[in-house]
């Protein structure tokens, strides 16, 4: 097997014990049938079932399996990474243990990579059957994230391939909570894009609740950008512009002997003014805390054990 041809295909998997044989078969299939030299690695993200045993049962029958495990769940962009720096083949692609990634994408990023592209983008172009409001927050978040970082991420996702140089420019960056969607496409080189259509789980449901979502989309946000650190500004600049206006409006009152006691407009003005602050602390403090996290210097990730090398 020709490294200089071979994909590697990394899939991380959390509590994914029902899906990894399935996953396996599909990408194998599809690989096998377009004569593409392929090697699958898999990633369990510390998972609580048997998904690392069944990833070690296929690898001692399946030369082409590779798996690691972590001590613990790291997430999803660790997973990713750990699979980045792990990979063998001369370019990676990136995919759901769940198949809502269609294996048959792979086929058409890997002949774009032939063509010299160095990273094809996989765009959804629907984002198959979720929840309205599942929706509503991923649009608005991306939108967010687009306007903070000058890159499209509207339908962007984590299936992507990536050349070599692509992954080893990637690796490079230190940043210990990195956004891959967003640093895959910061980073630059040829690009490409191709669409495909989300699918549905077949086995299972997904590891991802609303409340871990918010918390992805704060992370990477401050991860990304500074934008909330200037947003704390602007919110410091409207209430200093708001402050004149009241003041030449009460020192108008004041003048034309028309003032009275205002103590609700006290009370409005103490609480409005409470909330800024308390909110721009909060802020400042999640950028301090990032800080905190950056100095430590921690690894990304702990491997624990590995299989099928």
């Amino acid at each position: 097997m020709e490294n200089d041809k071979l994909l590697s295909v990394i899939i991380p998997a959390y509590n994914e014990q029902d899906m990894i044989a399935t996953t396996f078969e599909a990408v194998k299939d599809i690989l096998n049938k377009n004569t593409i030299p392929f090697e699958i690695l898999f990633v369990d993200d510390g998972s609580s079932d048997a998904t690392y045993s069944k990833i070690a049962e296929f690898s001692t029958s399946n030369p082409e399996i590779r798996g690691i495990s972590f001590s613990r769940n790291f997430g999803k962009e660790s997973a990713i990474f750990a699979g980045l720096e792990n990979a063998a083949g001369a370019c990676c692609v990136i995919m759901d243990c769940d198949l809502q990634h269609p294996p048959a994408t792979i086929v058409e990023m890997y002949r774009l990579w032939e063509q010299g592209y160095e990273v094809v983008e996989g765009v959804k172009s629907s984002r198959g059957k979720e929840n309205p409001l599942h929706t509503f927050c991923a649009n608005r978040f991306y939108g967010i994230i687009s306007k903070v970082t000058g890159i499209n991420m509207a339908d962007a996702s984590d299936f992507k391939l990536l050349d070599r140089r692509a992954v080893e420019a990637l690796l490079l960056l230190p940043e210990r909570a990195p956004f891959f969607r967003a640093l895959s496409s910061w980073i630059g080189f040829k690009t490409t894009s191709v669409s495909f259509e989300v699918q549905e789980r077949t086995v299972g449901t997904s590891k991802w609740s609303m409340w871990s979502l918010t918390k992805y989309a704060i992370r990477n946000i401050t991860s990304f950008s500074g934008a909330p650190m200037q947003f704390v500004s602007l919110m410091g600049w409207m209430m200093f512009l708001f402050s004149i206006i009241f003041a030449i409006h009460s020192l108008y009152r004041y003048f034309t002997g028309t003032a009275l006691e205002g103590f609700t407009t006290v009370i409005l003005l103490l609480l409005i003014i409470g909330s800024v602050l308390m909110i721009s602390l909060g802020i400042i403090g999640h950028y301090i805390s990032r800080i905190y996290d950056e100095i430590k210097g921690r690894p990304r990730y702990i491997i624990h054990k590995r299989c099928g090398y």
